[in-house]
């Protein structure tokens, strides 16, 4: 027996195998094989130019060890290029896509294999990414974000099989790639291929935090450029700087800033920028100008946090974007105990500073203090924070934090309404079925914090999505309706509430409040663009809907929303091969599609949006 401890090194391990394999060697084996074969020589070529050496293969896959980090992603971009011009010659239906997992750790080196967590990572990341596409751990990020021009999206912390803690992600940004641009489609150049090339492009950019844009015919759209500024007063807070020797302080930072957004937001006469988009400029170096004519605002707020003990201090300025001069600036010392009287403080400091003036119910609701106790507010905050990483453990870890604010204030609204909202995300994201009471509680939590402050719009907001998973359209109806009213500024609330539109069978409202949603909230998640494609469908605008839905595959490939629907888009299209392939994908994730067992067919009230989608589902080769 060798008793040797095997060698250990720091590596940058690649991992790639093809999406669908057994779809595609179902059809043509010999085929496959021989694209197979002259793809992977392609691959060991381009891996052999950037110094790295192949590990090991198995069927369709292959593993890869570099040195650099830097050599691995660029060996992945050149590979993905050269295997998308390839895979132009192909029908759709046969193209040989690789994923691509990258991963930087420590491996263990055996007989010339690598093992360990290093290279296991890197297997789960080629898991996560998109057919044709990469994802990179954190490690791969901070080695490579300085050193290459590729962008990259956060995808947070993913929760993947057999690995003890989430892992944070980051896909490579394919729609500002052009390296890894989606192979042309062998059609017939027309009139209809210009059209879709041109929705594309528009949603490309509008990705991108563009303009608002009016979504009437493909070829009249206009050609997208910076966000025009409103004619209200128009705002973004921006993330507050955690100056606390405590890291973990995170929470109370970005939480005084949320809740400044909150407040701004529900005044009529300001346009306020989503927390989802201001906050993306944390941790980065700021410069005022170029966040105002990205988010197309006139002001911005900053400020900083600095706690010790029970003792803070706060920075706040409110700075005007476009001539770059400071309208206001102040620094408070006190006391924890007094955060709520601080908070109002900053608030009517800014509403003074842009002359707005409240209406009298404005004044009587931003009046209310969300909680009398300064130490439930501070479980709350810190309940955000696991909320926002959206893996199941942070969820359950994110519910005990309220609770626990609950304990200490019962009659804390907030809290319940964020407990009712963890447990519809459960649902939403498939973690647990419907049926297993996630629901039910979810309901009961809203109730509870709608009678402790029905004029909270993220409650209203909870509660419809609760009332669409029960089937009750008109409740939920009403209740985003009242969410909206409460806060024009929610974007969120705005684009569910094109959503019940569009069950409601009543689209074109639906799309003029999802595109309000898109500009309040211009990096908006990928669900939005769910939306946008769900609304085109109903509007029989298939090629704008395929567009759109492409787009939030992009983002996230595992919700199931964008692939169904996409599914019933190419149905009504006629491309069945393109159809079949998304089916097989969702059957792939997990999925034992039939449309009895398809619980969003239930959610429509109007009966020609429902048998429109069944019939693009049927198309697409879904059974009853």
């Amino acid at each position: 027996m060798d008793s040797q401890a095997p060698e250990r090194r720091l590596a940058a391990v690649l991992a790639a195998d093809v999406a669908g394999f057994s779809r595609l060697m179902s059809v043509d084996e010999e085929a496959t094989l021989r694209v197979l074969t002259a793809y992977r020589h392609e691959m060991d070529r381009l891996i052999a130019a950037h110094r790295g050496r192949v590990v090991g293969t198995a069927g369709d896959s292959v593993l890869a060890e570099f040195a650099s980090p830097v050599e691995a992603v660029r060996c992945a971009i050149e590979t993905q290029q050269a295997l998308a011009q390839r895979n132009a010659d192909l029908d759709q239906g046969r193209r040989v896509e690789f994923r691509i997992g990258i991963n930087l750790g420590d491996v263990m080196v055996q007989g010339g294999d690598l093992l360990g967590d290093g290279v296991n990572v890197a297997a789960r990341l080629e898991g996560l990414a998109e057919p044709g596409g990469i994802c990179i751990s954190q490690t791969v990020y901070d080695q490579v974000s300085a050193k290459l021009t590729a962008a990259f999206d956060d995808l947070g912390n993913q929760t993947v099989k057999n690995m003890p803690r989430p892992i944070r992600a980051y896909r490579l940004r394919s729609a500002d790639s052009s390296h890894l641009a989606a192979p042309p489609q062998r059609v017939r150049r027309s009139r209809r291929t210009i059209a879709i090339v041109a929705v594309t492009l528009a949603l490309a950019a509008l990705a991108a935090g563009s303009s608002a844009w009016l979504m009437r015919s493909p070829a009249t759209l206009p050609r997208a450029g910076t966000p025009t500024l409103p004619e209200r007063p128009s705002i973004a807070v921006l993330a507050f700087t955690n100056m606390s020797d405590d890291p973990r302080q995170d929470y109370l930072s970005d939480g005084i800033a949320e809740d400044l957004i909150t407040d701004l937001s529900k005044i009529s006469s300001l346009f306020v920028i989503a927390r989802n988009s201001s906050f993306t400029y944390k941790g980065k170096p700021v410069n005022i100008a170029q966040v105002g004519r990205e988010l197309g605002v006139h002001y911005v707020v900053e400020g900083s946090v600095r706690r010790a003990g029970e003792r803070m201090r706060i920075t706040a300025q409110l700075i005007d974007a476009v001539s770059g001069h400071h309208l206001w600036a102040e620094r408070y010392d006190r006391d924890f105990k007094e955060i709520f009287e601080l908070q109002d403080e900053v608030r009517q400091k800014i509403v003074a500073a842009l002359a707005v003036k409240l209406t009298p119910v404005e004044q009587q609701r931003l009046a209310r203090k969300p909680t009398n106790n300064p130490l439930a507010y501070d479980l709350w905050a810190q309940g955000m924070r696991y909320q926002s990483h959206f893996t199941r453990e942070d969820m359950a870890e994110a519910r005990r934090f309220y609770e626990r604010a609950i304990e200490l204030d019962p009659g804390f609204a907030r809290a319940y309404g964020q407990i009712a909202n963890t447990y519809t995300i459960e649902v939403e994201l498939g973690w647990v079925p419907a049926s297993a009471g996630s629901v039910a509680r979810a309901l009961e939590s809203a109730q509870r914090a709608a009678a402790l402050d029905d004029e909270l719009p993220e409650v209203q907001w909870v509660l419809s999505r609760t009332y669409i998973w029960q089937r009750q359209y008109d409740l939920a109806l009403a209740a985003i309706e009242r969410a909206v009213k409460l806060d024009p500024n929610f974007a969120d609330g705005r684009a569910f509430y094109g959503q019940v539109l569009i069950y409601g069978g009543r689209a074109k409202e639906a799309l003029a409040n999802i595109e309000q949603a898109m500009r309040i909230n211009p990096h908006y998640q990928f669900w939005y663009l769910t939306l946008l494609g769900h609304v085109q469908f109903m509007m029989k605008r298939y090629e704008a809907a395929v567009a759109a839905y492409k787009l939030a595959i992009d983002r996230n490939p595992a919700w199931v929303q964008s692939r169904l629907y996409l599914a019933a888009t190419y149905g009504m299209l006629g491309q069945i091969d393109d159809a079949q392939w998304q089916v097989a994908e969702l059957r792939t994730l997990g999925y034992n599609l039939r449309l009895s067992e398809t619980p969003y067919l239930s959610f429509y009230k109007d009966e020609a949006y429902r048998n429109l989608m069944i019939e693009g589902l049927r198309k697409a080769g879904i059974a009853d």
